[in-house]
């Protein structure tokens, strides 16, 4: 049998809900050195992101915590609490999409999602 010529393979299917207008998208390499842990935080809106290199410890709000490598894809809901995003041992890169409407950039707080203190730079 012949290997067919593209491969399309689902890796994440997200619902977004007609919450976000997006207006714009931003792509960022993001690299977390080895056993950084930045603390709990969240984000103004959605992010979507694969790991290219390394590994990382990752929990949302109270869902179990998973550990990601090359090829995975992860997702942060707006405004959710991502409670662990911490670099293994071998430190971790990957590239982060963020959409948001056009008048927003993209933002990260520190602490959990219902505080407003410790707004930066995502």
């Amino acid at each position: 049998m012949a290997q067919e010529p593209v491969t399309r393979i689902t890796l994440a299917d997200h619902d977004l809900g007609a919450t976000i207008g997006i207006g714009h998208v931003e792509v960022r390499r993001i690299t977390i050195a080895p056993g950084v842990q930045p603390g709990a935080h969240w984000h103004n809106g959605p992010v979507f992101g694969v790991i290219e290199q390394g590994s990382v410890y990752v929990q949302i709000g109270e869902d179990a915590e998973r550990v990601l490598g090359p090829g995975d894809t992860f997702y942060e809901p707006p405004r959710a609490t991502i409670t662990r995003f911490d670099a293994t041992s071998e430190g971790v890169t990957f590239l982060g999409w963020f959409p948001l409407p056009g008048d927003e950039r993209p933002e990260l707080t520190m602490g959990p999602a219902e505080g407003q203190e410790g707004r930066a730079s995502a």
